[in-house]
């Protein structure tokens, strides 16, 4: 076993503690050691060490561990080798001594034990195979222009494979000149609204209407561009769109028809009708946001409010929710007028998503890949929204679920008064969520109630049940129990 301890008493006045008990390489553990003391100054500036050899002996390692490890040191350095007169500890100026203590940092809370927050597919559950196989063919056959500036509107590979996909899946209306990729929903926001040219100067101005709940950083977006954002009251059929023609005059508006974001449920047939009727009236457009429209249980497939106008409806999408937000990776199928002010927007040297993500995302779509993907997680999300659902039935059935047709997440009706205080119950049980008042615009007129927001897709397979049994241990008791509107 390496001695601990070496002789340097001739020359620093006593032994030096070198600690080899780390785990590691030998070079490393020594490198890491003598750069210790010398950081703490049990090695003072000018100190010579031991030749090597010597050091090699004493420790018991072999004499190349010793010479490199010196070697990385003068490299870094924390050393200085002198021609002949061996090595020594480098001359630095001596930091400034403190003359106060310092203040304590912070006390940072405990990472909650589960997260129920929605808005994350399940981490774990990302193809990694099926995606390197994609990128091996993609960029195995790509052209040699793919790995140039670029085309700002993407791709061109990726836009017909999202042509097809969109226009079989999603029911959407679009040639691969009316689209443009993006790095994702907020980037497309942020080229419509904020352009180039700094708030108020990009290709769509407001006001705007928006759902009167909704994610508050895409609200925030749109405000701080200058646009001013009017709320819609919602109903069991979605967002009221008579509102449009009844208040302020709005120039758009954002929605999620095909699952509301969060109370959940699609846009009513109607609706859809009369918005894209409203648009065409009154020259506005629609900006349609389809953040999970392939994830669907007990319904039909609700198709995308695009198709019914492609001229004034911007619909926007994302692998964010269905692959990972990792990835990156938008598109915006846009009107004809608007495509050059996006493009514009984005400049010929803005920071896009990546071409070889592109690429490969490109061949994962084409290759059926993509598919399967989101077969097998639609049934693996299925399942985790029956074990809620089931749950809530044995152990609190006066708990009503609701926009569960659809999504990656469901809200918990809850007694009125009581929000605040389970979302804190449930801190105290270390789960993460949101409850539903974090959501609502603060102009909002009506309230859609007390509720909570659980995303059923981010925890990891193996801890979703005690997820879902610390969520039941915070809910309010039965006697609080009071009857809701199903969705």
């Amino acid at each position: 076993m390496p001695e601990s301890w070496v002789n340097l008493a001739e020359r620093v006045g006593s032994d030096l503690h070198v600690d080899l008990s780390d785990p590691g390489s030998r070079r490393a553990v020594l490198i890491r050691a003598l750069r210790d003391a010398v950081r703490e100054e049990r090695l003072a500036p000018g100190t010579r060490l031991p030749p090597y050899r010597s050091l090699a002996a004493d420790l018991g390692l072999a004499r190349n561990t010793v010479a490199d490890a010196y070697a990385e040191l003068v490299a870094e350095g924390w050393l200085t080798a002198r021609q002949g007169s061996g090595t020594w500890v480098a001359e630095r100026a001596a930091p400034p001594r403190r003359t106060r203590q310092p203040k304590p940092a912070p006390a940072r809370p405990a990472a909650p034990a589960y997260n129920l927050r929605q808005g994350a597919p399940e981490a774990a559950s990302f193809p990694r195979t099926a995606w390197l196989a994609a990128a091996r063919r993609a960029w195995g056959a790509a052209p040699d222009d793919a790995f140039g500036p670029g085309d700002p509107r993407g791709r061109i590979e990726l836009r017909r494979a999202l042509t097809d996909y969109l226009a079989r899946a999603r029911g959407v209306r679009v040639a691969p000149e009316r689209i443009v990729v993006c790095s994702g929903f907020a980037h497309a926001l942020r080229l419509l609204f904020d352009g180039s040219r700094g708030a108020g100067g990009g290709v769509l101005r407001g006001p705007f209407g928006v759902e009167s709940y909704g994610l508050g950083f895409h609200r925030e977006i749109l405000e701080g561009s200058g646009v001013r954002t009017v709320p819609l009251d919602l109903d069991e059929q979605g967002a009221m769109i008579g509102q449009l023609t009844e208040g302020p005059r709005v120039r758009g508006v954002l929605l999620t028809p095909a699952h509301q974001f969060p109370t959940g449920g699609p846009l009513h047939p109607a609706r859809r009708a009369a918005v894209v009727d409203w648009a065409r009236t009154s020259g506005g457009l629609v900006i349609e946001d389809d953040y999970d429209g392939e994830f669907r249980y007990d319904r039909e497939p609700v198709g995308a409010v695009q198709g019914l106008d492609p001229e004034r409806v911007v619909y926007l999408g994302s692998v964010s929710k269905s692959l990972s937000p990792a990835v990156r990776i938008g598109w915006m199928v846009l009107p004809e007028p608007l495509v050059d002010g996006v493009l514009a927007a984005k400049g010929e040297r803005e920071a896009w998503a990546s071409i070889l993500d592109q690429l490969t995302l490109a061949d994962f779509i084409a290759s059926g890949q993509y598919d399967r993907h989101i077969r097998r997680m639609r049934q693996r999300y299925r399942r985790r929204r029956d074990q809620l659902v089931t749950t809530l039935a044995e152990r609190a059935p006066h708990i009503t679920a609701t926009g569960i047709a659809a999504g990656l997440h469901a809200v918990l009706r809850l007694p009125p008064g009581t929000e605040a205080s389970v979302v804190k119950a449930a801190s105290w049980q270390g789960i993460a969520l949101d409850g539903l008042a974090a959501f609502r615009h603060p102009r909002a007129a009506t309230s859609a109630g007390d509720g909570l927001v659980i995303g059923y897709s981010t925890p990891a397979e193996h801890a979703y049940g005690a997820a879902v049994e610390a969520l039941v241990r915070a809910l309010p008791p039965s006697d609080a129990a009071f009857d809701v509107p199903s969705r």
